[in-house]
């Protein structure tokens, strides 16, 4: 179960001028559950991404990129879960096209303005048939709808809203995103899709969806896998009354902080949401020469089988962080300086066990369901950030299960 990710309350999810969600059952995996999701877009938008950088990326994945780097307005989203289209292919691009040209005749626009996904199991050609064929039958939808559409392994749909006053004018911002196995990412997440009414120019959101996946989505590890499907759009309507924003103007802070938090938030709710999960954990890393260091430093912590089945089983085995610290790859290290917390706990300075540490005071942090880890590297100002879970029984039973 979900370690306290609550349920989604549909009423707290804003819809965005110029979105039009819907959602269809095709059966693409299994029958009567939503398995297809379409966004369809009002002309004046703009759209960026990033990928996957699994050199094994899906057919979507490549066809998506193909798309949105020839430059014309896209009018529609199109999302399956149930297959991966990965490992496919030739044949697996010519069925995310094919999905691609039924979206793009039905709301009357050229196939390349349409951008295709993907989730689900790899190697496996993408029944394109089903999903053409459910499109007529979709019914409009909300994000709540949006998001439980997209899930694979998620034992909840992950969707997160914010509204925000700028100079008089509201600024509305939703998102979903799908992930809970196979997340260890590099520019991007599982599936996340965010969108805004702030009119943004494409180069600007470009540079947005870069740095705001960097600072959320590229924060989250649950088993160190990056997916062969990764994908993380942003999307700018312009419907709102706000001028258009430039990094000139304070509109643009204000804007790019309202994506952060509903991106950090869903990046949060994967973690949370991991395969098995029973313990949601925050890695933090101070006092390094630069963020990369640190980053590096946090996910040979959260990444860790040994650390992470070490706080499924609540044991204060805290040796198992000393030595993901001392593999991360920081050569010049120097373990005297280094400071390990756990919670509030000071467990390790100057080169070793804490003096006044205690056995009782690391098993009452364990013994919690949130826990953070604190490591101050005393080498410098930058720091960095990571969300993880714990490796469970049930990590290794939904993994053995999946194709069942």
């Amino acid at each position: 179960m979900a370690v306290n990710l609550p349920a989604l309350d549909p009423a707290k999810l804003f819809p965005v001028a110029g979105v039009e969600l819907s959602v269809a059952e095709a059966g693409v995996k299994k029958p009567n559950r939503k398995d297809v999701l379409v966004i369809r877009l009002d002309k004046g938008n703009t759209v960026a991404g990033v990928f996957t950088q699994n050199r094994f990326c899906a057919a979507p994945v490549q066809i998506a990129k193909r798309h949105l780097d020839a430059g014309v307005q896209i009018r529609a989203l199109v999302v399956n879960t149930g297959n991966a289209n990965a490992g496919t292919g030739e044949d697996g691009r010519a069925r995310a096209l094919a999905v691609c040209r039924a979206v793009a005749d039905e709301i009357g626009c050229e196939v390349e303005q349409v951008l295709p996904f993907s989730t689900g199991v790899i190697l496996e050609p993408l029944p394109a048939d089903k999903i053409v064929a459910a499109l007529p039958t979709r019914r409009a939808a909300g994000w709540a709808d949006a998001a439980e559409a997209i899930m694979t392994t998620d034992t909840l749909p992950k969707a997160a809203s914010r509204r925000v006053e700028i100079d008089g004018h509201t600024v509305t911002v939703t998102g979903i995103a799908k992930g809970s196995g196979m997340i260890h990412p590099n520019m991007a997440t599982m599936l996340g899709y965010l969108a805004t009414d702030a009119a943004i120019t494409r180069p600007l959101l470009q540079q947005l969806v870069k740095e705001v996946a960097d600072q959320s989505f590229n924060c989250v590890t649950v088993d160190g896998d990056t997916s062969t499907n990764d994908s993380f759009m942003l999307i700018s309507t312009g419907k709102s009354e706000l001028p258009l924003i430039s990094e000139a103007n304070d509109a643009y802070q204000a804007v790019k902080a309202a994506l952060l938090e509903v991106a950090v938030e869903l990046a949060q709710a994967m973690a949370r949401d991991g395969e098995g999960a029973t313990k949601f954990i925050t890695v933090t890393v101070e006092g390094g020469r630069s963020r990369d260091e640190c980053k590096a430093v946090a996910y040979a912590i959260a990444k860790s089988p040994l650390v992470k089945t070490a706080f499924f089983a609540s044991d204060p085995n805290l040796g198992r962080i000393l030595a993901a610290i001392g593999y991360a790859g920081v050569t010049d290290l120097d373990v005297d300086r280094l400071e390990l917390y756990l919670g509030d706990v000071l467990v390790a300075r100057d080169g070793g066990r804490n003096p006044e540490y205690k056995e009782e005071d690391g098993q009452r942090v364990m013994n919690e369901a949130e826990i953070t880890v604190r490591v101050v590297l005393g080498r410098g100002e930058a720091a960095a950030t990571v969300w993880t879970c714990d490796f469970s029984y049930d990590y290794v039973r939904i993994n053995a299960d999946y194709r069942s």
